[in-house]
């Protein structure tokens, strides 16, 4: 566990604006990083991927700076290196579909709970 709770909550709590799309240099001021460092984080992280628009800029939209503000997080506060980051972030996009996976079984089993317990009720509520 971390010793400072306190950063994480305001990095996830800055004040995004709503646009459909975001330049470098205002993804760079919200994320409070350096452009260069956010063009090194597309080098390292196959996440995040900003689309380029028809002058060959970088547009980020709400998704990508929210990947950003994760990568931040990992190294710059919990002090995760580039590779442990990366795996974290690979797994965490991973286990979504993991937990999809698992639903499908718990919810054949919830099914089967739930004739049983119909079952049980309808034989207690039969005249004897």
């Amino acid at each position: 566990m971390r010793a400072d709770g306190g950063q994480q909550e305001e990095l996830y709590n800055t004040n995004i604006p709503e646009k459909m799309f975001y330049k470098i240099r205002e993804v760079a001021k919200i994320a409070d990083v350096k452009p260069h460092v956010l063009r090194y984080w597309e080098s390292e992280f196959s996440i995040l991927k900003p689309s380029k628009n028809k002058n060959g800029q970088r547009t980020y939209t709400k998704k990508d700076i929210d990947t950003i503000l994760q990568i931040k997080q990992l190294l710059h506060v919990e002090r995760y290196s580039i590779a442990g980051a990366k795996k974290l972030l690979r797994r965490k996009k991973d286990e979504p579909e993991k937990n999809r996976s698992d639903c499908g079984g718990s919810t054949e089993l919830l099914e089967e709970i739930k004739t049983e317990l119909v079952d049980i009720l309808d034989s207690l509520l039969e005249p004897t």
